[in-house]
């Protein structure tokens, strides 16, 4: 069941690329975009993050936190977070539940085929912990220059 704004954002407690686990909890009376992307290191998903880093001090003035989520191994993101210098956190979650309790895994269209997997995902959360975006299907490139556009971050 998809999420639509208004909707109680699923909590979780994830493991973190640093080591650290990290939950939705600690991030209440903040804003936080959550994104899942299919895997760490490929190319649309490296294009994604760096927006992200890139962005990350407008979007933080903006009172807002990034957190990354996929279903890689913290040591996975670990590498990543060190090859392309990400500055903002990176979540394993590699039995899918929080991927499936956002709706963020599922079937999708690839290449004109319906397949499973990761639906790339971006979820706006409000400091109340609800859903103020959300957002499936979403293209890796140009997309947080549409996020940025649509929150009216400079």
């Amino acid at each position: 069941m998809k999420l639509e704004p208004g909707d109680a954002a699923p909590d979780f407690t994830l493991p973190a690329a640093d080591g650290t686990t990290v939950s939705l909890e600690q991030y209440r009376g903040r804003r936080v975009i959550l994104y899942f992307y299919p895997a760490a290191m490929t190319p649309g998903c490296t294009k994604q993050a760096c927006d992200f880093r890139d962005s990350l001090a407008s979007l933080t003035s903006a009172g807002l936190a990034v957190l990354g989520v996929s279903k890689d191994t913290p040591a996975k993101l670990a590498k990543f977070v060190e090859r392309d210098a990400l500055t903002f956190p990176l979540l394993s979650d590699p039995d899918l539940e929080v991927h499936k309790a956002y709706d963020a895994y599922g079937e999708k269209m690839m290449y004109g085929k319906t397949t499973v997997g990761v639906i790339r995902s971006t979820f706006v959360i409000d400091a109340d912990g609800k859903i103020e975006k959300a957002l499936y299907n979403v293209k890796a490139t140009g997309h947080v220059a549409r996020l940025r556009r649509e929150l009216s971050v400079d």
